[in-house]
């Protein structure tokens, strides 16, 4: 029987890039900001690195489809370097590569590296050099706006909540998003708003306005693991451990026959509960200190508090409105400002997410640093149409 990865795979250090619209820098230099703070903070040299995986998902334009781009932006030396998508999970599926293969024996040091430059790819920003034959018609009648909106009214429908208090609760993560990310250097919104200011909002999808949805952004992040013992030879004193990592990618079924309603994310369920088994977490609710979460979308956030067992089904847009996940509140939540504030580069938001809870654990976050933390968990959302790809990791200090 499989016994997990609980405890194998130390995080030797992490970087984080500037998120925004960085017409300034190309993919590379993104790549470059980001190794350069997670090698400082590691403190190892290139030449130590014995494999790496690398994500992006729209970015083909930019940085191809092999892991070259990786190897020459960062000059690593001839070692195997792993090309990964997997829609809005890219970036943790590199963290998990990396991860694995120390988990494994197969390497002592691994590196893992995403980024994106959406706002050069024809994401919402510049039209796309090379669309391909099917693009066009592909999803033609369909929106990232669109799809999420029918989320809402979905769970709406299910759990028979008002209009008004879903939109207020929706209203709610945009604000607290928007508070956290004000103190957040890094992150590409940076500006505090108001409730009222959110409800006013221009419509894009009913009921989603323009501050419930994130922004399109460029950006990179890393992260470089080894053996805990490794890591203590290195001189880490205070180890920030890997707890859990699970992936599920749906076959599917629960979108035949009617079966699945729309107002969840099944594979989300799926993960959370392989992920807390895993890393041995037994009420969720009570154990972990703090998330990051995918918040494309503001109503994306509370659903998925239901989807990791932090709220019951159906309450979730009452905790949110109760502050339970304020930066004050039991479990708060995208501390840093998440998608919503920080950004979504789509291939680095896995691993910016885990860079957040890594400072945290570790108490350098600055202004926005919660007391005492232990355990932090992320959550990533990815495919199409029914966000059918859902990631979720655990870290915390070891023996946590």
């Amino acid at each position: 029987m499989a016994t997990g990865i609980k405890d194998k795979v130390a995080i030797l250090g992490m970087g984080c890039s500037k998120f925004g619209e960085r017409w300034e820098s190309g993919a590379e230099e993104l790549m470059v900001e980001a190794y350069l703070e997670a090698l400082e903070d590691a403190g190892v040299e290139t030449s130590q690195i014995q494999a790496a995986w690398f994500s992006t998902a729209f970015d083909e334009v930019n940085v191809g489809k092999g892991g070259t781009p990786l190897s020459v932006a960062l000059r690593l030396p001839n070692i195997p370097v792993t090309h990964v998508e997997n829609f809005c999970a890219s970036g943790s599926e590199a963290f998990r590569g990396a991860v694995y293969a120390v988990a494994a024996g197969a390497c002592d040091i691994a590196l893992a590296l995403g980024v994106e430059k959406l706002k050069d790819t024809g994401y919402g920003g510049l039209p796309a050099r090379e669309q391909g034959t099917l693009n066009p018609l592909w999803n033609a009648n369909g929106s990232a706006p669109g799809n999420f909106a029918q989320l809402a009214s979905a769970y709406r429908a299910k759990h028979k909540v008002s209009r008004d208090d879903l939109k207020r609760a929706i209203a709610h993560v945009s604000v607290k998003s928007h508070a956290n990310g004000a103190k957040n250097p890094k992150a590409h919104l940076q500006k505090p708003i108001t409730e009222e200011m959110c409800l006013k909002a221009p419509m894009i999808a009913e009921p989603l306005g323009l501050f419930d949805c994130c922004g399109v952004s460029d950006g990179a992040a890393c992260a470089i693991v080894t053996t805990p013992e490794i890591a203590k030879n290195l001189g880490k004193t205070d180890l920030i451990t890997v707890k859990a990592l699970q992936l599920a990618l749906s076959n599917g079924l629960e979108s035949q026959h009617n079966s699945w309603d729309g107002s969840y994310f099944h594979t989300a369920r799926i993960a959370a509960r392989r992920a807390y088994e895993e890393a041995c977490i037994r009420n969720p609710r009570a154990e972990i200190s703090m998330m990051e979460v995918h918040d494309c979308f503001s109503i994306t956030e509370l659903v998925t508090m239901e989807d990791l067992h932090i709220s019951r089904e159906g309450e979730g847009w009452k905790d949110v409105l109760d502050g339970f996940y304020d930066a004050g509140g039991r479990v708060p939540c995208q501390i840093d400002g998440g998608l919503k504030c920080f950004g979504h580069p789509i291939g680095a938001s896995g691993l910016r997410m885990l860079y957040e809870m890594y400072l945290q654990l570790l108490g350098r976050a600055g202004p926005r640093q919660l007391a005492s933390p232990r355990i932090g968990l992320t959550h990533n959302l990815g495919g199409s149409p029914a966000m059918n790809v859902c990631s979720v990791a655990i870290i915390g200090a070891q023996g946590a």
